[in-house]
């Protein structure tokens, strides 16, 4: 009974620790895991987000330790990010591949829409209130992904004889595309600002999965025939693909 009460006494564990590093600290969030055999650092591309994975029953005091003999690895890590851009306006964000700057114009009918500038240049035209600018273009290029998405994800389903239940856009970091086995398909709409081609094979990877729920050689040949580009894409989303997440 005694050792009940102590038990339900203890504070809650902290979700994070914060370890000194030269004049100033690093947050570091902590991911508990139970198959988890030793520590582990990461540091997120698109966020700069600090996560520490620890065994289940690891102790705190040894996690701390760990991450303070390893702040120099993460001032590297966080040096090497792109720097994060505000989708505001006088910033510069890619719209199907091809940059394009934003301006506000208070006047304007219509929430956004896309133009040339007077200087010739693309542009994302946002109108109303200037701090509602990052919200109203965030929620165009969703709009726009969701139509590119679901014209490429048709297209694709009727090459292949496939139905899909539906589609569901995200804003997920460790994957740019998911099928689940109801033949629901999700996608980060960030696919938006990458080319047209690359959202295309995006779309036509994940409808293959109705047809092979697996990346086996069957699964490459029938995504092959309907994208031949696939290498293409593949590479470019390992160039470039980190970098989309830089804007917020």
């Amino acid at each position: 009974m005694i050792l009940a009460r102590l038990r339900a006494a203890r504070p809650p564990e902290p979700g994070h620790i914060v370890v000194p590093h030269g004049t100033g600290s690093f947050t570091v969030a902590l991911k508990r895991s139970s198959t988890a055999r030793r520590y582990t650092l990461r540091v997120c591309s698109g966020s700069g987000a600090i996560v520490m994975t620890l065994p289940a029953k690891a102790d705190l005091r040894t996690a701390s330790d760990f991450a303070a003999r390893h702040t120099g690895w993460i001032a590297a890590r966080l040096a090497r990010l792109p720097e994060m851009i505000a989708m505001e306006p006088g910033a510069t964000v890619p719209f199907r591949g091809v940059p394009h700057r934003i301006e506000h114009r208070p006047g304007m009918r219509g929430a956004v829409r896309v133009e040339t500038g007077a200087d010739g240049a693309p542009v994302i035209a946002v109108s109303g209130l200037p701090e509602h600018a990052r919200r109203r273009v965030s929620d165009f290029l969703k709009r726009e992904a969701g139509k590119d998405l679901a014209a490429a994800v048709s297209r694709h389903a009727a090459a292949l004889g496939v139905v899909v239940s539906g589609i569901t856009l995200r804003d997920t970091r460790s994957r740019w595309g998911s099928c689940t086995s109801a033949g629901r398909l999700n996608f980060s709409w960030r696919l938006i600002m990458a080319p047209p081609f690359v959202l295309d094979y995006l779309a036509a990877h994940e409808a293959t999965h109705r047809r092979e729920m697996n990346h086996s050689n069957r699964f490459w040949r029938l995504l092959k025939e309907i994208c031949p580009v696939t290498d293409e894409a593949e590479a470019w989303l390992d160039r470039n693909g980190p970098g989309l997440h830089r804007y917020r």
